[in-house]
């Protein structure tokens, strides 16, 4: 299904399945009983190189592109783990990469790429203002030395786990006739010396390290400003669009893991004197997962491609938007297939069906709900008029 890889992508798909040997089904199971962060599964790929993956060779990254990155997520979940915390790295590396001063790079992305600060947080959402930017109301404010922030932030992931968190804060209200989004600005915060940062961690239907914020007259320097002041939604796109495509990589490998396992219980589990995936109630929703899961993976590396061309936003936006949207879809028909052949026993947490269906939940409405996607689409690619 994917395009051709190189040898360099193959070495790098095995030697995620090489690592992934270690942090078998007991081990996810455990993390999720307690709601604990992979700390060894974090620390054992970062040990390879896998969280300097994306970041630029100049400043002792892999100089990894996108397409790399999704197939490292893809096979982790493949494996039946979670890929998050390197998801979040992954876009924030782009996003530095390409935006960031080249005093801001040689701040902090080598000590990134050796492994020695980790940036897994982006906090963009708030309370009102999930999907439409243009609602935020954290403000930053110009100060003598930098920008004193404000605000409030929700379903912040990783927080506590990150030395560096990329924050979206608006430092100017648009003029009369101007876009909405214009006056919103990126900053890079370094949670080690930040002051005035509070959370407290939301507790949700499956493992993840989510939490409220609260910025109380947060300090960040002049020189955190990721790109330039005001123009941080064109910014955004570019950590929009890779995200997207890396959610829809996450959700392919889930989708792969629960058509894998089921297939395999369909040929060993006999009722009635015959394996069940001799029946075709078994056999027709499986294969219609796995040929949704094919016209998702294609289109997912059509989207990689054009950001990888550097194509514009809104082209790249369309795809990747798509490639989620499909993709999630995919791997929520492929749990629903899965629990439904393995019966009572898919509800059994030994099983880890279960747990892999509330993950790959998630992905349905975050890091943008489906409707708004097909909004998107309805809005920006046949060009319906806007329903909000």
């Amino acid at each position: 299904m994917a395009p051709p890889r190189s040898d360099a992508q193959r070495v790098l798909v095995s030697t995620v399945g090489r690592l992934m040997d270690a942090f078998g089904p007991e081990y996810w199971r455990d993390l999720d009983a307690r709601e604990a962060y992979p700390e060894a599964f974090v620390s054992g790929f970062e040990d390879q190189g896998f969280g300097a993956l994306p970041l630029p060779e100049a400043y002792g990254g892999a100089g990894g592109t996108l397409t790399d990155a999704c197939l490292v997520l893809e096979e982790i979940h493949a494996r039946g783990g979670n890929a998050q915390p390197f998801h979040g790295q992954y876009y924030l590396s782009f996003l530095l990469a390409r935006f960031a001063s080249e005093a801001l790079r040689r701040a902090y992305l080598p000590a990134l790429a050796r492994g020695e600060l980790r940036m897994q947080s982006f906090a963009l959402t708030e309370p009102d203002a999930g999907s439409d930017l243009t609602r935020i109301t954290t403000t930053a404010e110009r100060t003598g030395e930098g920008y004193r922030v404000r605000g409030r932030k929700v379903f912040i992931s990783r927080v506590e786990q990150s030395d560096l968190l990329v924050l979206v804060a608006r430092t100017a209200t648009p003029a009369a006739g101007a876009r909405p989004t214009e006056g919103l600005t990126l900053f890079l915060v370094d949670l080690r010396e930040a002051k005035g940062i509070e959370w407290t961690r939301i507790r949700t239907m499956f493992n993840s390290q989510t939490y409220e914020l609260f910025l109380n007259d947060v300090d960040v320097p002049t020189g955190n400003v990721i790109g330039e002041e005001g123009r941080g939604f064109d910014h955004l796109l570019h950590v929009l669009n890779p995200e997207r495509i890396l959610i829809a990589s996450e959700c392919i490998g889930d989708a792969r893991w629960f058509i894998d396992r089921s297939a395999e219980y369909a040929k060993r589990r006999v009722v009635f004197g015959r394996p069940i995936g001799s029946n075709q109630g078994i056999q027709f929703p499986l294969a219609d997962a796995y040929a949704r899961l094919v016209a998702a993976d294609l289109v997912r590396w059509d989207a990689a491609r054009l950001y990888e061309s550097d194509a514009g936003p809104r082209e790249v936006g369309a795809a990747a938007n798509l490639a989620k949207y499909l993709a999630s879809e995919c791997s929520w028909r492929a749990a629903n297939v899965a629990m439904d052949v393995h019966g009572g026993y898919g509800m059994a947490r030994d099983m880890d069906i279960e747990r892999k269906m509330r993950e790959t939940r998630l992905y349905q409405v975050a890091p943008i709900s489906n409707n708004l996607v097909l909004a998107h689409v309805a809005h920006h690619v046949l060009g319906l008029p806007r329903s909000y």
